[in-house]
């Protein structure tokens, strides 16, 4: 089968839509959150390019077509998000966090849940989703046995579930207004597990603004919102349940069938990410390009015909190329294969890990090629160099979570190294 990179025209189709709404609605939105002190005010000044977003089938775009939403392939999403994160990080974050709370429900798939897609599917509003998993104090080690596990709980009375604990980095979480997204999916665990195996205590509740509406005040609370070095237009605030309650109904994952599917949710992102350090890396070296052929530092030549200027960025320019081949390959393989899902998994992990880390050191050498001229707040390399750090630590920070997850594949006896591309060994 031959290697082709060409884009199909669907494929070309989508990447011209996501350049034409970063070229529109996403180009000033800086300028405009900007305007605000506080990082929770940015964000929802953003709110009307999330309308936009929507009107245009950005949230729709996520929901896959037998569910009834219009989403294509996971490399389709991955060419929307390099054209869009190149731009505009921060709203584009709130864009696809929504797509990440809708992932659960899009793996599991159950028509009975269709309900609660609705707003989503809509094309009207500004309906937020929210995955909500992480947890102060962190979250690496959350399946360990003998540990304490997740502090979110969930306990059944009648035909309610009641949940308790505290969350905190979940984008868009909180909603617009704070009194909670349109639709979270609650990671959490139940306090009457069938075993002391941790995987058998975890479920995943849905928990809508209605539903918060119906409990009592304080229910659900926003205990403080974090401003950020990067991204500085989301919400990801610190929140709190209080004896929540939601309806039985809610339950996506039954105690002991969640772990797979937050794992599988993070698994998809992981691509994404990939995608997000791609878009960075692209931005980085068009604006040192652009510097280094139209100032020469009080030289006779631009500093481009400076074999260290052009070693730098030759550097980033490879490394964005390698980036983005790794990222559509993984894309690609975590749907189609070869190989089994764990082979497959491990190029999404490699995608996330390998991209930020690049990302992250591109920046600082696109920095390096327009030297302290890079420090001025009017030019883009603070911003980009605040938005890269983040890269490698959250949706699964690569030392704590994601290399890991490699290790673990790696130490399998059923390890397969490479399967992901020539197909099982035997």
């Amino acid at each position: 089968m031959p290697v082709d990179f060409h884009l199909s025209p669907s494929e070309e189709g989508i990447r011209q839509a996501a350049a034409g709404f970063a070229a529109g609605p996403l180009k000033d939105a800086k300028r405009t959150y900007m305007r605000y002190q506080h990082h929770h005010e940015r964000f929802q000044s953003t709110r009307p390019i999330y309308h936009q977003a929507v009107a245009g089938g950005l949230i729709k775009g996520q929901i896959p077509p037998h569910l009834g939403g219009a989403g294509g392939s996971l490399t389709e999403a991955v060419l929307l998000v390099e054209e869009m994160y190149r731009v505009e990080p921060a709203a584009s974050l709130t864009i696809f966090s929504t797509g990440l709370g809708l992932t659960p429900m899009n793996l599991t798939g159950r028509p009975e849940h269709r309900e609660f897609l609705e707003p989503f599917l809509s094309g009207e509003g500004e309906p937020l989703a929210s995955m909500v998993f992480s947890e102060p104090g962190g979250v690496a080690n959350w399946l360990e046995k003998g540990a304490p596990g997740l502090n979110t709980t969930a306990t059944l009375e009648g035909d309610e579930w009641v949940l308790n604990g505290e969350k905190i980095w979940a984008t868009n979480s909180a909603g617009w207004n704070f009194e909670g997204a349109d639709l979270q999916c609650v990671v959490c665990r139940t306090t009457t597990p069938s075993s002391d195996e941790p995987t058998d205590a975890i479920m995943i509740l849905l928990v809508t603004i209605a539903d918060i509406k119906r409990n009592f005040p304080g229910a659900f609370e926003v205990l403080r919102h974090v401003s950020t070095a990067g991204h500085t237009a989301c919400s990801g605030p610190h929140i709190k349940y209080t004896n929540l309650k939601v309806p039985a109904k809610n339950v996506l994952c039954p105690p002991g069938t969640g772990a797979p599917i937050v794992l599988g949710a993070f698994d998809c992102t992981a691509v994404l990410v990939g995608a997000m350090s791609v878009g960075i890396m692209r931005a980085a070296f068009d604006a040192a390009l652009a510097f280094a052929k139209g100032d020469n530092r009080r030289g006779a030549a631009d500093l481009l015909t400076r074999q260290a200027v052009a070693d730098l960025l030759s550097g980033i320019k490879m490394q964005t190329e390698a980036c983005r081949a790794l990222t559509w390959k993984a894309a690609n393989c975590l749907e189609n294969g070869p190989g089994d899902y764990n082979a497959r998994r491990e190029l999404a992990l490699a995608a996330k890990i390998y991209c930020s880390d690049a990302c992250t050191k591109a920046v600082t050498d696109a920095v390096n090629v327009v030297g302290i001229t890079a420090y001025d707040a009017d030019q883009p390399f603070a911003d980009l160099l605040n938005t890269a750090m983040v890269l490698p630590i959250f949706d699964g920070g690569n030392v704590g979570i994601r290399r890991r997850h490699m290790q673990e594949l790696m130490l399998s006896k059923d390890y397969d190294a490479w399967a992901s591309t020539y197909g099982p060994s035997k």
